[in-house]
């Protein structure tokens, strides 16, 4: 693997800065755990999750081998770390027989391994560059873990986080908002897009590297579809009526026994909804979450909808009104600034999804909403490899999951603001439900083609 000077840290940050997010995202995974009692964090086996405090372990295992361990030479933290922790070499059920350490035991593992390596950017003089893009690859892997972390505590029913130093939560919409045509089609205009990350930035293996794809001109909604849209979903039959399910999506629903959205219940004045340990009625405005892939293509059938292929849905963050798409696309859709409260649900603000007519500073250049945070949104593309794919150093990121997944876009309320981008590829199978997903929809293709990506 060939690593270029501008590829060593996200948008250049300094040693200093990049030890900075090593501490706080060491301190993001703790605080996900710290208040669990011991009887909590011996979670059942499930198939969707992993027992919690072996999740945080691997993901400092992950920081040890690669920052640690491959990039400064240093002996492992105990001789049988590799038989406890590496996922490449654990299956998924055997997590759960592990001879795990004690819970001190595991809390001094993550603090030693996180002072290792403060001390090696702040005190160890010049790092080279392979060194720093471990450093910064192993922050990019925690914050995905600690996502994961917050879907298992949502799955499992227990409390809501206590997170430390969030940002304020999205400001509530405006009155102006609430009539400003936001369940309406935005036109997105057609051409040559940049898909993917421009060589020299910081990404994961599969958004390498920016390639030409033509994308014809389409619509697609303002903003993600609501609770209140799938409740008139499911109150017209929709998880009943077979003609709007594929084979394979009637065959989960049967399985799943799904007769409307994860974690909703009919309650005396109508749908309510858990997040984590607390039910409430839904919210018709929220977008609507923890929905499978099968159940946003049967909504799709029935609304006479489709899904956005992925090339639309990146296109729909960069176009600008009035022009073809070919210019360089932007770091996210508002442009380069970072985010915040005002332009996207992010890093636990509001521990939870918020009303589709909020965050309006976010809007993409054509006017689309909450392309960013929220709920990851689901496409109709299959997860499949760029022109010229190679892995990185972490070979079983993507490869494995190639063409057997679906691909989601945009980051949700609980992905951490450092880590989303337009390029950002997330991907499940088509059954997944519990992560913190939701979707948007395209008016059908009146040409009857559809765009590739």
């Amino acid at each position: 693997m060939s690593i270029t000077p501008n590829e060593i840290t996200p948008n250049g940050i300094t040693p200093n800065e990049l030890a900075e997010r090593v501490i706080d995202a060491r301190a993001r995974s703790i605080e996900l755990i710290a208040d669990l009692s011991d009887e909590q964090l011996s979670v059942p086996y499930l198939a969707t999750i992993n027992p919690l405090l072996w999740e945080a372990c691997h993901q400092c295992y992950f920081q040890e081998f690669w920052a640690l361990r491959q990039g400064a030479g240093q002996a492992p933290w105990r001789a049988d770390v590799d038989d406890l922790f590496d996922s490449m070499k654990i299956c998924h059920e055997n997590r759960w027989r592990l001879a795990m350490p004690s819970r001190s035991e595991a809390m001094d593992y993550l603090h030693t391994v996180q002072d290792r390596v403060v001390a090696l950017l702040r005190d160890g003089g010049p790092l080279e560059p392979q060194q720093l893009y471990y450093i910064a690859y192993s922050v990019a892997h925690e914050d995905i873990h600690t996502e994961a972390l917050t879907y298992t505590r949502q799955t499992l029913g227990y409390p809501a986080p206590r997170i430390s130093h969030c940002p304020p939560p999205p400001a509530s919409f405006t009155a102006a908002a609430a009539h400003a045509g936001v369940e309406c089609d935005v036109e997105i205009p057609g051409g040559t897009l940049s898909m993917g990350a421009q060589p020299g930035e910081f990404c994961h293996d599969n958004e390498k590297w920016a390639h030409p794809v033509e994308v014809g001109a389409f619509g697609i909604s303002k903003t993600a579809v609501t609770d209140g849209q799938m409740a008139a979903f499911v109150d017209d039959g929709g998880y009943q009526r077979r003609e709007l399910w594929t084979v394979e999506g009637w065959a989960w629903r049967l399985a799943e026994s799904a007769e409307y959205p994860l974690y909703w219940r009919r309650g005396s004045n109508g749908f309510e909804r858990r997040s984590f340990d607390q039910w409430a009625a839904i919210d018709e405005q929220r977008a609507a979450c923890h929905i499978s892939w099968y159940e946003a293509d049967a909504y799709c059938r029935w609304a006479k909808r489709r899904l956005p292929t992925e090339a639309e849905w990146e296109a729909a963050t960069c176009a600008q009104p009035g022009q073809s798409l070919e210019q360089r696309p932007q770091c996210h859709p508002w442009g380069s600034k970072a985010p915040d409260s005002t332009r996207a649900n992010l890093d636990w603000s509001a521990m939870g999804p918020v009303d589709v007519r909020s965050c309006a500073a976010g809007d993409s250049p054509c006017g689309v909403r909450q392309l960013t945070g929220n709920v990851w949104e689901w496409t109709s593309s299959t997860f499949e490899p760029y022109p010229g794919f190679v892995p990185d150093m972490y070979v079983d990121y993507s490869q494995t999951s190639f063409c057997t997944r679906k691909v989601l876009r945009g980051g949700c309320w609980a992905t951490r603001s450092r880590l989303i981008r337009n390029t950002f590829r997330n991907f499940y199978q088509q059954s997944r439900r519990d992560v913190f997903a939701g979707f948007r929809t395209c008016p059908p293709n009146e040409s009857g083609k559809k765009n590739r990506g």
